[in-house]
């Protein structure tokens, strides 16, 4: 990658894990996440309600800060990156699943919930910018060269 394309893989990588991080992080205490709630809800009904509540959100709370560490750290990023964009995904599903949460009621106006769920857009981009950029990247190493070599034989 050439040395601005670095900059930019590494602020977008760093901000999506501090984010991550910090987002994660809040869930491990009870009440501090404003989006706790909705979590868990969505939790409780993409697993049939056989998770307990609390389970879920702590391994929700776990898989966040992981993400965002690994990012940071940028440990595995082509993994890491497709994990986060699975996850972010799966950020989406309340608005099926839970919509007087995410428009009240039945306003197209979103509610908090609906705004901490819609802005994910912007982190899914940005996510996909930097698998775009790695797998860009890595075409370019495994591309064999042009140049050949003609090797003589001696007899």
């Amino acid at each position: 990658m050439k040395q601005q394309q670095k900059l930019k893989f590494n602020i977008l990588r760093i901000s999506i894990g501090l984010v991550y991080l910090i987002f994660g992080f809040i869930k491990f205490i009870p009440n501090l996440s404003p989006a706790e709630d909705l979590a868990t809800n969505t939790i409780g009904i993409l697993t049939l309600g056989i998770l307990p509540q609390h389970l879920g959100l702590t391994i929700l709370a776990a898989a966040e800060t992981l993400i965002g560490f690994f990012l940071i750290i940028n440990w595995k990023p082509r993994i890491i990156i497709s994990i986060a964009i699975i996850h972010i995904l799966f950020t989406f599903t309340p608005l099926f699943l839970l919509p007087e949460d995410i428009f009240g009621k039945g306003e197209l106006i979103f509610t908090l919930a609906g705004q901490y769920i819609f802005k994910n857009i912007i982190i899914l981009s940005a996510l996909w910018s930097l698998k775009i950029d790695l797998n860009i990247h890595l075409k370019t190493i495994e591309e064999p060269s042009t140049t050949k070599w003609v090797g003589v034989k001696n007899q």
